[in-house]
């Protein structure tokens, strides 16, 4: 369906007086991404929120005409024409800002992952149960058609026993920015919760790679894999993670682009992921995979393909069920904002509600601690704490 079609739709299902009106917290490139895709699917960007000048400027050109500007999230929430938002801030944000942006009366959509610490996890789902709010987190593959259909051959019927789950996200990463500062900055607004420190073009421009805000593309990539290997194997917490890393090879970052992440499961069941973004680079169809490991068959699953291959002896083995799509996976967030639309419509769950995305949360900040500490961890899912 093109834009201009699902457009007249939405109109036509909500209403004139019904249109959705959504407010964009953190105008960065992501943020900016997302406001296309709101717009794409026939949702208004009416306000715009961010504490660095040129993200703001930026950002509000990316929004719908006569989008209003702030530079506190605060007074965003405060606008009552906004049903839902958007919150694409650094991770050490994601848990204060969905909190109150519920108890202000709005919907919203959380880019992955769902918090920085396991508490402020927990702390999410109260708000959100509530106050009775639709909060859909960004792991866009439980969306994704291609992803829908590969699920379904997931089951034990196909598989068998699964005792084992790899996977790993390969590309290259030569060097991190070196941007500086071009306009204003809130620097303490940015900062929030996080340890004071001076102000830093370089922080800034790379949060991604320092603990206090983030676990790297570790965290960034593990939220989508490890997300969608749960959803596949129905998974809710883990039973301990171990994390274990190489040297930092990005100058200045404090996160590794090397590590692998094993997750032990209750379900009987281990799991692995491994970032390496010091390999070479891939086309977008071919720098991840997972693989089900099962009894009787074995499940691939890309970014845009799957394949299932049954035991054999042969020494070429052969897929019984197959599909891929390059260039397809593009959709998948677009295919998550619907998603995220229609449940504001009908007050339904969406597909990534915040229990799924606190329970892949648990598994990440184990992995950053893990790491950090040197040794596995235990979850204590009776008292909902690592040990």
């Amino acid at each position: 369906m093109n834009r201009r079609t699902f457009a007249m739709a939405a109109a036509t299902a909500l209403g004139a007086a019904d249109r959705v009106r959504v407010g964009l917290i953190g105008a960065g490139g992501r943020g900016r991404f997302l406001t296309g895709e709101f717009k794409e699917v026939g949702l208004e960007v009416a306000g715009v929120c961010d504490v660095y000048e040129p993200n703001l400027a930026a950002g509000l050109q990316a929004a719908s005409t006569g989008a209003r500007s702030f530079n506190n999230y605060k007074r965003l929430l405060e606008d009552r024409s906004l049903d839902a938002v958007v919150v694409a801030t650094p991770d050490h944000w994601h848990a204060r800002m969905v909190i109150d942006a519920v108890e202000a009366g709005k919907d919203v959509y959380v880019e992955k992952p769902l918090a920085h610490t396991v508490q402020e996890g927990f702390d999410i789902i109260a708000a959100v149960r509530r106050t009775k709010r639709i909060v859909q987190v960004g792991t866009q593959r439980r969306s994704a058609e291609l992803f829908l259909r590969a699920k379904e051959l997931a089951a034990p019927a196909r598989l068998g026993d699964v005792r084992l789950v790899t996977s790993y996200w390969l590309n290259n990463t030569a060097a991190l920015s070196q941007k500086k500062l071009a306009g204003n900055l809130d620097w303490d607004q940015w900062l929030g919760t996080s340890p004071k420190s001076p102000v830093s073009d370089f922080r800034f421009f790379n949060w991604y790679y320092f603990w206090d805000y983030s676990g790297g593309l570790l965290i960034g990539q593990a939220a989508h894999i490890v997300d969608a290997i749960m959803w596949f194997m129905g998974s809710k917490e883990p039973v301990a993670v171990t994390c274990t890393g190489g040297r930092v090879n990005l100058t200045g970052g404090e996160v590794p682009e090397t590590a692998t992440i094993a997750i032990e499961f209750p379900d009987n069941y281990l799991a692995t992921f491994t970032l390496g973004y010091k390999a070479m680079r891939y086309n977008a169809a071919n720098d991840q995979l997972m693989q089900f490991h099962g009894s009787k068959a074995r499940l691939d699953v890309g970014r845009e393909s799957y394949a299932l291959y049954p035991e054999s002896s042969a020494l070429e083995m052969k897929p019984a069920v197959q599909e891929s799509l390059p260039g397809s996976f593009g959709s998948a967030a677009r295919a998550h904002i619907r998603n995220f639309l229609e449940c504001i419509r009908s007050r339904k769950e969406p597909n990534a509600p915040v229990e799924a995305g606190h329970a892949t949360n648990i598994v990440l900040v184990m992995a950053m601690a893990s790491l950090r500490a040197g040794r596995r961890l235990r979850w204590d899912a009776a008292h909902r704490q690592v040990v």
